[in-house]
């Protein structure tokens, strides 16, 4: 489970460094409504992304720290991710359903970025975390049920040599071989898909607020005044 919540830390760190170390390129933020919000889900992920990164390279400028593709020296590293996520305690922390803790700073630029945002910097960061893990989580549930536990039992017994322990790391292409004649491809899609319908019902709420708090950061990032057409391109957060 640690090494769980350790990925899922690091896969939010390095999702919002690469937002200010990658090469610039252009964003279509797609016809806008009234409004001024666009339309389209790619678009708004766009707007969204393109709004975070302006907010927190203008809160980066006025602390003295300047985003660049460059190496950096370490002193500078640490200075820069002091800036950007924060120092000490992390005052934020949500545990999942599947035991993995996710945590994060309310001081850093980045904290700054989305308080702008999104408003209440705790619900977010609780609606956000479970919502990028609802697929997480349903295959977490998944594992518990007998008919995945036969079709797991099974495809180990393919990719363990007769006579030999199993090994650490199949061959991939011996486990992609046992993972459709077992069955277990099968089993995963068809128990993944009602174990995901299960869950967004246990996440009502955070999916609401989720909703609810994305919609109002649309309004806010439209109403920025500079231009939000450049932007660093990210995957949008797509609900499962």
């Amino acid at each position: 489970m640690l090494r769980a919540a350790s990925r899922t830390r690091h896969a939010l760190a390095a999702a919002a460094a690469s937002l200010l170390l990658a090469g610039c390129t252009t964003v279509e933020v797609g016809a806008p409504a009234a409004s001024g919000v666009p339309t389209t889900e790619a678009a708004r992920d766009a707007l969204l992304k393109a709004a975070e990164h302006r907010l927190v390279t203008d809160c980066l400028s006025a602390r003295g720290v300047t985003p660049t593709p460059r190496p950096r020296a370490p002193d500078e590293d640490g200075a820069f991710r002091a800036a950007l996520f924060g120092t000490g305690p992390r005052e934020l922390s949500v545990t999942l359903a599947t035991g993995a803790t996710v945590t994060a700073h309310t001081d850093g630029c980045l904290a700054a970025a989305r308080h702008r945002l999104y408003g209440d910097q705790k619900r977010w960061f609780r609606a956000q975390v479970t919502v990028d893990n609802l697929r997480a989580e349903a295959q977490h549930r998944m594992r518990a049920d007998p008919v995945h536990r036969a079709a797991l039992a099974r495809w180990t017994a393919c990719v363990t040599p007769p006579d030999r322990p199993r090994p650490d790391r199949p061959d991939p292409a011996v486990a992609t071989r046992c993972a459709h004649e077992t069955g277990l491809d099968a089993v995963r899609a068809r128990l993944e898909s009602a174990e995901l319908v299960t869950v967004r019902a246990l996440r009502h709420d955070e999916l609401t607020a989720y909703r609810q708090l994305r919609d109002r950061a649309l309004l806010r990032a439209a109403e920025l005044p500079a231009p939000l057409r450049t932007s660093h391109p990210q995957k949008g957060h797509t609900l499962p």
